[in-house]
């Protein structure tokens, strides 16, 4: 990346108004369930400058896992429910009473992806959304794990990321990992290189891809996020792919991570 695009892009976040952050399970349950509270710093700085922030969390099967008493996340979908039911009230608790530090108020938007397929609850839920963030609350968005079955989910919270993005038109989609960057291949191989820099018209296609994140309780990986930093880089949303411990830097602009250019306005994206 050269002198020129590392200032363009910090002038893209800096400037961002409406900013998406998705944060994934392995990074905010468990043993590092103590990342909640620099998370939330990072979150109220951007919020106090001025931006609209949005939370993609995942983490409620996860972090409701210990309440049910497994140590390993259920395969069987009556179970994932049951714990999502669970850990979706204990997450939205931890979150809201690190945010009490800052006199933020969370709002809780549970979609499946039927919600943002049908028209009509589509426009429901991009009006809620709205009105949130005229109001200053900060939205904290996840599946809706308890009633979602396989037939209707969106796959992943990446994916749910970038769509939240296109619905409430993003300046920014910022995604969250357990690693640094995207790499030519998986970080832990010998030769792997960081990726600075991803134009849209770059297909990634020399890059191996591994998984991204802890295994045991998240569902995500690096090809999940370029997928999700491809579909909303396609509706004009530039994506950071940044870790959870880099979040800070992230927002203010600093260069980290991997940068994933968004389309030109007017360009062909299919």
């Amino acid at each position: 990346m050269t002198a020129a695009d590392a200032a363009t892009r910090r002038a893209q976040v800096v400037g961002a108004t409406r900013i998406v952050v998705k944060v994934g399970s392995s990074s905010i349950s468990g043993p590092n369930v103590n990342q909640i509270e620099p998370l939330v710093d990072a979150l109220a700085a951007t919020h106090a400058r001025g931006a609209e922030v949005i939370l993609v969390s995942s983490g409620a099967i996860a972090t409701g896992m210990p309440y049910l008493k497994l140590d390993s996340r259920p395969t069987d979908l009556a179970t994932q429910q049951a714990a999502a039911a669970v850990g979706q009230n204990v997450l939205i608790y931890r979150y809201q009473d690190s945010l009490d530090r800052f006199d933020i108020v969370a709002g809780q938007v549970l979609l499946t992806a039927g919600d943002l397929e049908n028209a009509t609850h589509r426009s429901n839920a991009q009006r809620a959304m709205e009105r949130l963030l005229g109001l200053r609350i900060l939205p904290i968005v996840n599946e809706n794990d308890t009633v979602a079955t396989h037939e209707i989910r969106f796959g992943d919270n990446d994916r749910l990321a970038a769509m939240v993005s296109e619905l409430v038109g993003a300046d920014l989609l910022v995604l969250l990992s357990d690693v640094d960057s995207l790499y030519t291949r998986p970080p832990q191989e010998p030769g792997a290189q960081p990726i600075a820099h991803v134009p849209f018209s770059d297909d990634l296609s020399g890059v191996e891809l591994g998984d991204i994140g802890a295994a045991g309780v998240g569902t995500g990986g690096a090809g999940t996020k370029i997928a999700a930093a491809k579909l909303a880089a396609a509706s004009g949303t530039p994506v950071l792919l940044a870790s959870t411990g880099n979040v800070a830097a992230a927002l203010a602009g600093e260069v980290t991570g991997t940068w994933f250019e968004a389309a030109e306005a007017g360009a062909e994206t299919v």
